[in-house]
């Protein structure tokens, strides 16, 4: 997987990419339309940030690159990347139990809280993908 060098694409299957954690200064693209919506990402080695009618649903500190972002109404599927470990903040249901599956490995059922906000660390290596799976427990 490469970084998004357009921040932010639609890709063949129909999923969003986005992020670039190589960049050495902040950059933004706005008013990305997809499935209806309109889509902000702000990107760069510190940071990737992603929102979609204004409000939140991605963030990763440090910067990360997103492939194949697919969200549901069960939970959302996404490979990320960056050049070191990063901690990712999603925003989904509120006060809702989601089982979360890191490249491969079941890594418990996490609560989201009053806001809706799920938090998880992701170990990574550049240039190497991780898989990511959240669904709703029930």
């Amino acid at each position: 997987m490469a970084v998004v060098e357009e921040l932010i694409r639609t890709e063949n299957n129909g999923t969003l990419s986005f992020g670039n954690y190589r960049l050495a200064s902040k950059a933004k693209a706005d008013n990305f339309e997809f499935g209806g919506d309109l889509y902000k990402v702000k990107t760069f080695q510190e940071i990737t940030k992603l929102e979609r009618n204004g409000m939140f649903v991605y963030e990763s500190v440090p910067g990360t690159t997103v492939s194949q972002l697919q969200v549901t109404d069960s939970g959302v599927a996404f490979q990320v990347e960056g050049a070191e470990d990063a901690q990712i903040t999603l925003e989904l249901e509120e006060q809702a139990e989601y089982e979360v599956v890191v490249d491969g490995v079941n890594a418990g059922h996490m609560k989201t809280n009053l806001g809706g906000k799920l938090s998880l660390s992701v170990e990574l290596n550049e240039d190497t993908p991780v898989a990511v799976q959240i669904e709703k427990v029930g």
